[in-house]
């Protein structure tokens, strides 16, 4: 398992409200699976990928979009955002998530 990095992008776009951290946790063919953590305020800006992504909230609490419509996550709870589609993510208060993307990124989808 890789070491936390600085996360300030997420599909080349800056975050809004600061920055999070993430950390690689699993590559395989498939896909791969990311832990993330936005402090209160930060977002992703609306933006569309080449992968499904699923999120599965440790703790905290998100809110976004997908494709327009508004959406709330509690701990426990997942949300995917398809390929393709425009979504934001937003930090309610300090949040902690699994995200896994498949088919694998053509791309590094977060940068530093």
């Amino acid at each position: 398992m890789s070491d936390w990095r600085t996360l300030s992008t997420v599909e080349g776009q800056p975050l809004l409200g600061g920055t999070g951290t993430f950390r690689t946790r699993e590559t395989v063919d498939s896909g791969l699976l990311y832990e993330i953590r936005y402090p209160a305020g930060v977002g992703s800006p609306e933006h569309r990928h080449d992968h499904d992504s699923t999120i599965y909230l440790l703790s905290g609490e998100l809110r976004g979009t997908i494709d327009g419509r508004e959406v709330r996550l509690a701990p426990g709870e997942t949300v995917v955002h398809p390929r393709d589609v425009p979504h934001t993510v937003e930090a309610v208060v300090d949040s902690h998530w699994l995200e896994f993307k498949s088919p694998l990124p053509w791309r590094t989808p977060l940068s530093t």
